[in-house]
């Protein structure tokens, strides 16, 4: 694909500049999500820069969320870098985001969880247990895996039999009045047990980032706790402050 000359703008780091070039590319759609961008020979040309000039490029792309790198294969395209935001569900988020993502229920039930009770300080150790995998519809890679855990309450009893309201367990939650006012995110790596590596198709010890989100009603009420593995391919910690 021909692409124009690299102008220089006085002031500007090179590596910031390179990102920046192929960030546009990225959100106008020249580089689609799942692309393969050129070798870092070949941008090493485009761009008349060294090589590490073009590796910091691309370290800064990464940073960014909009790349991955995979060492002897090269650097691809993640999501067109569009922000993906699970307030509002994650099925309607990864959609929203671009992603043909495809969603399979593995598990939907009652479970008792007493240490669980205890970490979120509650009495009652029953909890609906809600097990979800998402993967490319297309080629079925692997996205994620979610694991939600909500106290059992009046207004919950019928969804281990009725099911999730639309498939989605944001609307269930809404519907039944409980939205979410607060809560907290901790963002660690893990290893894909052999279990889990079965579910998502990928080889055992793969690395993949764990969220575990703990959400609460205005009044400090416990509505939910997840624990996410997500594919580092496709998404990335950016925190603002």
């Amino acid at each position: 694909m021909a692409r124009s000359p690299f102008p220089l703008s006085p002031g500007v780091a090179k590596p910031e500049k390179i990102a920046t070039v192929l960030e546009k590319e990225i959100r106008s759609g020249v580089l689609g999500f799942g692309d393969r961008l050129q070798s870092e020979n070949e941008l090493v040309q485009r761009f008349s820069v060294s090589r590490n000039t073009v590796r910091k490029g691309l370290e800064e792309l990464s940073n960014r969320g909009l790349i991955t790198t995979r060492v002897g294969i090269g650097s691809f395209v993640t999501f067109d870098g569009k922000r993906v935001d699970d307030s509002i569900g994650w099925s309607r988020a990864l959609a929203n985001a671009g992603a043909n993502a495809e969603t399979r229920t593995l598990r939907l039930e009652v479970i008792e969880d007493a240490e669980l009770a205890a970490k979120l300080g509650i009495n009652n150790p029953a909890f609906i247990a809600v097990d979800r995998v998402r993967s490319n519809a297309a080629d079925g890679h692997a996205i994620s895996i979610e694991r939600s855990r909500m106290p059992l309450s009046p207004e919950l009893e019928e969804v281990p039999l009725k099911g999730l309201r639309e498939g989605s367990l944001h609307q269930t939650l809404r519907s039944a009045g409980l939205v979410p006012d607060h809560g907290e995110e901790w963002v660690d790596i893990e290893m894909l047990s052999g279990e889990d590596a079965a579910v998502l198709n990928c080889p055992p010890g793969t690395p993949f980032l764990r969220g575990r989100r703990l959400t609460r009603a205005a009044d400090g009420r416990p509505i939910e706790y997840v624990v996410s593995l997500l594919n580092p391919q496709h998404f990335a910690l950016h925190l603002e402050f």
